[in-house]
């Protein structure tokens, strides 16, 4: 199977896993807490096959990817995605970051200066800061993320399962993914290490990307849901419209958070006219 070693902070490397589809512009897909890369399946096979070189991997701690003790940090989390572009020696790269994983590319354009990289695409993206504090009234209380951390640590296949309908804004009325889709993402979810699970709340909540976000200096793509009840938009893609010199945002009326699924057909379309093959 591919890897590519690792040496963020640590003597002994570690592998990330990553598969590579397609042929044509490179596209890298990074994927959201608490998924691995199996969930942009709808959007490789559609883009792989316009002509565009898909590649995939497992942030450290998920799907087939190394589960070391520590590491969760996006400094070190933004040096593993530059091994991957550095090892495969990509050029004129186009980074899409779901969720948790707009914070890798954010952190990726303040430490390294975007290296390698033409255009982006944050979806449903956690950039630039989602804590509430003073200086940031519209983000999210701390206490919901530490309530989360201690329901995972009570019963995190419980947890997954209620999350993940919220994720897709399943309810009593709507049901836009079915009971089998719903099983297959948090069967992806439960794979993941317990460790990294909870680490990584601390990382995407607690992160301020604001800095990072203000040096993207590419085209930018903000897709984001305006029902998102994961990510809320306010404090995160309209803010980051803001910051980002050169960003489009396009908001998906009525989509929840996990839109790259419930909007794929809409989504990959967003894409392929943006990327251009």
């Amino acid at each position: 199977m591919p890897y590519v070693k690792s040496a963020q902070n640590s003597a002994t490397p570690i592998e990330i896993y990553y598969e590579d589809w397609g042929s044509g512009k490179p596209v890298v897909f990074i994927h959201g807490w608490p998924l691995d890369h199996q969930m942009w399946e709808y959007q490789v096979m559609e883009l792989a096959n316009k002509g565009l070189r898909c590649i995939t991997y497992d942030r450290r701690g998920f799907g087939k990817s190394d589960q070391p003790w520590q590491g969760y940090d996006y400094n070190t989390m933004a040096g593993d995605l530059k091994a991957l572009l550095d090892e495969l020696d990509l050029h004129d790269v186009t980074l899409v970051g779901f969720s948790m994983g707009g914070g890798e590319i954010a952190r990726y354009f303040g430490l390294f200066g975007g290296a390698r990289v033409s255009k982006v695409v944050l979806v449903s993206a956690v950039v630039p800061y989602m804590l509430k504090t003073d200086d940031n009234p519209d983000g999210v209380p701390g206490e919901m993320f530490e309530e989360f951390i201690q329901k995972l640590k009570e019963d995190r296949p419980s947890f997954l399962d209620t999350f993940g309908k919220v994720f897709y804004g399943v309810n009593f009325i709507k049901h836009p993914v079915s009971s089998e889709f719903l099983h297959w993402s948090w069967r992806i979810c439960t794979s993941g290490s317990p460790k990294a699970t909870i680490d990584c709340i601390h990382a995407f909540s607690k992160t301020d990307f604001r800095k990072d976000a203000a040096a993207i200096h590419v085209p930018t793509l903000i897709i984001h849901g305006d029902s998102d009840k994961t990510v809320p938009i306010d404090p995160t893609a309209r803010q980051s419209a803001r910051l980002i010199a050169n960003a489009k945002l396009i908001e998906y009326e009525g989509a929840p958070h996990g839109l790259w699924y419930t909007e794929k057909e809409r989504l990959n379309k967003d894409l392929l006219e943006f990327i251009g093959a």
